[in-house]
């Protein structure tokens, strides 16, 4: 099996798996349970947010934890606007976010009374910040952006950007979805002006159903989910003992692994582009510069969903944008501006440090096999 698909999900890796196991069987009590279990179970936990905290740059204190980098962004654009609403009524963010911060972004737009401003990407990919700065107003409330984009890799340097934020607008809060760019992108959170920022096991190896949103201290924002205190009363629900500790281990073997990891990640990317120039009519949508660990590039004459299942059937795997659209057109790719063909062409391949050059040799070979067989002519 040849999977290249890392930015939807990742393979659990086996020293995870090991300990999220051992936890489910040593740490089930309730961690807010008043007894000596409950209390090994809560130690587990605050463990694991020391560990992450210390991955983020920031203490320990400042994260909390939830069910993925979705509800991580919920909570944070939710809670933030409500948090400004008697001041702020305007909100900013990119054309090519993920759908967790696009959608409530949308929705306070149409249905709690705020204007949304869109600052699109260019035809390279890229968002200059300096655009989503002139944005910014007196009544801003919310910037939010995403450090990595997950279809083509596109890099803004979200701490340079809070810093110019709140130079225009103290008062203007600042979220980054931080998923793809967590443990890969160098970060320490303390040193910036950012306020909260979002992160999720399942693009680092950890299971699926476990997240951590990073909030400022001191930053005001307004809980948009009730119920118990867990989580300082941000998060409400009985915590997921076992799959953070599953989290932390993940992060930590991140950060043991991650000069290993980005040199692997930046030779097969070279590895596939070398590839890519050889093959006739490819083009490549992801900007330069960009994370080396996500590729985006459109096959002439063959559609991404038929090119993608002849991939399958060779054991390659990989994806026709983000997974959480479903197969349909990309959101980013058209936010881009570009033709239809180039989008109902486009593949993305997005390497993590398990991978190898044998991946890449087979896509590559998929792919010219595919184009020989299934590309209709022009």
């Amino acid at each position: 099996m040849h999977y290249l698909d890392n930015a939807a999900t990742t393979p659990v890796v086996p020293e995870v798996i090991q300990v999220v196991s051992e936890t489910l069987a040593a740490h089930f009590a309730n961690p807010s349970s008043l007894y000596r279990l409950g209390f090994k179970a809560e130690r587990e936990i605050d463990k694991s947010r020391k560990e992450i905290a210390k991955a983020l740059g920031c203490t320990w204190a400042e994260v909390i934890f939830t069910a993925s980098g979705t509800e991580s962004n919920n909570i944070a654009l939710l809670g933030a606007a409500a948090a400004r609403k008697g001041w702020g009524s305007h909100l900013v963010t990119t054309g090519y976010e993920h759908p967790s911060v696009i959608k409530p972004l949308e929705r306070l737009a149409l249905e709690e009374g705020f204007s949304l401003a869109i600052v699109a990407p260019g035809a390279d990919g890229t968002v200059d910040i300096d655009e989503i700065v002139k944005a910014v107003r007196g009544d801003t409330a919310l910037v939010a952006a995403m450090q990595v984009n997950n279809e083509t890799g596109a890099i803004i340097d979200v701490a340079a950007l809070a810093e110019k934020v709140k130079a225009k607008n103290p008062r203007t809060a600042v979220h980054v979805d931080g998923v793809q760019g967590f443990t890969r992108l160098p970060l320490r959170l303390a040193g910036t002006k950012i306020d909260s920022y979002a992160v999720s096991g399942h693009k680092l190896h950890a299971p699926k159903g476990v997240g951590a949103l990073y909030l400022r201290k001191g930053y005001t924002l307004h809980p948009p989910m009730l119920g118990g205190g867990q989580e300082n009363a941000l998060r409400p629900g009985t915590e997921n003992t076992a799959y953070i500790v599953g989290f932390a281990k993940a992060v930590a073997l991140a950060g043991k692994k991650h000069i290993a990891a980005q040199q692997t990640t930046q030779q097969l990317q070279q590895q596939l582009l070398q590839g890519l120039a050889a093959l006739p009519g490819v083009v490549v949508n992801s900007p330069a510069g960009g994370y080396a660990g996500i590729v985006n590039f459109s096959l002439p004459g063959v559609r991404s969903e038929t090119m993608l299942h002849f991939l399958e059937e060779r054991s390659v795997y990989v994806s026709s944008g983000s997974a959480c659209n479903k197969g349909g057109r990309s959101h980013t790719l058209s936010a881009m501006n570009l033709p239809d063909k180039r989008i109902d062409c486009a593949l993305r391949v997005s390497f993590s440090g398990e991978n190898t050059p044998a991946d890449v040799e087979a896509l590559l070979a998929g792919l010219q096999a595919g184009l020989g067989s299934l590309a209709r002519p022009k």
